[in-house]
């Protein structure tokens, strides 16, 4: 396991447990021996006799009246699911603008389509995205996911509704800007939820559906976009209109439900037993150590954790990707549109390439888990992206071809990202460092949003070779610092495994210190 502890001792040497004033009611005890050979920091116990219990992979004891694959797949069924709707929703009404450029949206606002109108739209979303990234991180913790995150889902879908309603450039940069506003708070949010209830060996595939969500997203959206075209100048509102308002009101309606149903931490869990809770929370010590979920998180903490290099590694990682990722997600209709297709025809196939992605987002999600391995998962899928834009950098005639190379492009970097995003997070113990540090890379890596929003200009029509040149280098620096990362966390753990296994740390030194304790292992 990636966190280092006893293993259990012999019967002839075993101890009773010490518990703790609290354990009556379930709350865990600290120990410094075990019954059964539970190790100390997996302190949690059953109230039953120990020999009947069956215990985990990490040496936890599981509640006896259930088992350890039954209680994930009941918190898979509580917590991915909304997950998925809502950041397919989110990331639906942030990019559905490209869908509406087909359907007339830069004539009917008065945009010069040689100009860099559109792109400035585009950019000014990412304003308040990068800005509000940690301190939405914080307000999450402090307010529950299950509030925030739904209020940040009203609030967006009313400002996607307003989109459709606008009459002039200035109201679509409004617009954009305050959709800026309520989703800064959804990826790193969810991302930051997930890593609270799984351990590091079993998140990935749970992190790779979650953020496939983009690439149902963009399916969903090309589909919905080619019939919602249909209603151009029904009551008088062009089609590009109807697409802001319809996903919007599906947007705002979801948020109403979420706001009473929406899942939030461990420690909160109403659909959990007492037992039950403390078995979560005492396996995700195991494996991660303390977590500190009762602890606010403050302005020193964000301090003391961005003096960790490796969490500038992190988000240069998830920056490189950045770029082609948005390119592809806003410009891909406006591309294919090039090939000589329809406004419908267009949408329509720019459905295949994000389908593709998220069975390959999937596979590779699946098969990091099960090697427990992320590196080289993360690797050939941005070996992927980058060979789908070197074709497009050569080929300007066959169009099957140019198609083909966007199915390569969609697969590699949406299969990369999760990895990517999935590995650096659940690599940082503890709610504070996780907190902010999550924040911190979607924030920073989301800068590379705006890079691709000038990456495709108008007059670069039809080949595009600056922009698909700009993707190829930050697909490159991505994958530099991928690398860089990787030998910094297994150099850190060979020198962990060389110093001294026990320090004296106290249990609340360790949960402050989180992944730079001594006792934990980063995931390679």
């Amino acid at each position: 396991m990636m966190f280092k502890h006893k293993y259990p001792p012999s019967p002839e040497n075993e101890k009773d447990a010490e518990r703790d004033a609290g354990s009556a009611s379930g709350t865990e005890a600290v120990t410094t021996t075990t019954k059964g050979g539970v190790p100390a920091n997996n302190s949690y116990s059953p109230e039953t006799d120990l020999t009947a219990v069956s215990y985990d992979e990490l040496h936890v004891p599981c509640p006896p009246h259930t088992t350890e694959r039954r209680l994930k797949t009941r918190i898979d069924l509580h917590l991915i699911p909304f997950l998925v709707i809502l950041y397919l929703l989110a990331f639906l009404d942030r990019v559905n603008i490209g869908n509406a450029r087909s359907f007339g949206l830069e004539a009917d606002l008065g945009l010069n389509p040689l100009s860099n109108e559109y792109n400035t739209a585009l950019t000014i979303f990412f304003v308040p995205y990068i800005i509000l990234e940690i301190p939405s991180n914080i307000l999450l913790k402090r307010f529950s996911p299950r509030l925030w995150l739904s209020i940040c889902c009203l609030g967006f879908g009313v400002v996607t509704v307003c989109q459709g309603l606008v009459q002039n450039y200035a109201g679509i940069l409004v617009t954009r800007f305050f959709l800026g506003v309520f989703e800064c708070g959804m990826f790193p949010g969810c991302f930051y939820l997930i890593g609270m209830w799984y351990t590091r060996a079993e998140a990935q595939k749970r992190f790779s559906l979650f953020f496939s969500s983009t690439s149902l997203a963009g399916a969903f959206g090309g589909l919905l976009a080619s019939g919602i075209g249909n209603l151009d100048h029904v009551r008088g509102y062009r089609g590009w209109r109807w697409i802001f308002i319809i996903e919007g009101c599906l947007t705002f309606a979801v948020g109403l439900v979420f706001l009473f149903t929406f899942p939030s931490f461990p420690e909160e869990a109403k659909w959990l037993r007492e037992d039950e809770r403390a078995y979560i929370k005492a396996r995700l010590r195991a494996d991660q150590g303390n977590n500190a979920a009762e602890r606010k998180v403050t302005f020193a903490d964000v301090k003391t954790v961005m003096r960790d290099y490796k969490v500038w590694l992190g988000g240069f990682m998830y920056f490189g990707l950045i770029v082609p990722a948005y390119g592809y997600a806003y410009f891909a209709p406006t591309i294919i549109s090039k090939y000589g297709y329809s406004p419908i025809q267009t949408q329509l196939r720019s459905v295949p390439p994000w389908a593709a992605a998220f069975g390959l987002a999937m596979l590779v999600g699946t098969l990091s888990d099960l090697f427990r391995h992320r590196f080289m998962f993360a690797m050939v899928p941005i070996m992927i992206a980058i060979s789908g834009f070197a074709i497009l950098l050569n080929e300007h005639d066959k169009t099957d071809v140019k198609y083909a190379a966007l199915f390569l492009i969609a697969m590699g970097c949406y299969s990369a990202m999760p990895v990517i995003v999935c590995w650096f997070n659940m690599n940082l113990g503890g709610h504070h460092r996780r907190a902010i540090g999550s924040a911190w890379q979607i924030g920073f890596g989301n800068i590379g949003g705006i890079i691709a929003t000038y990456s495709f200009m108008g007059n670069d029509a039809p080949y595009y070779r600056k922009g698909y040149s700009i993707c190829v280098s930050f697909i490159c620096l991505s994958g530099a610092a991928c690398i860089i990362y990787a030998i910094s966390i297994w150099r850190e753990n060979k020198r962990r495994d060389r110093a001294v296994r026990d320090v004296g740390l106290t249990e609340y030194e360790k949960s402050e210190l989180g992944d730079l304790n001594p006792d934990f292992r980063y995931m390679l």
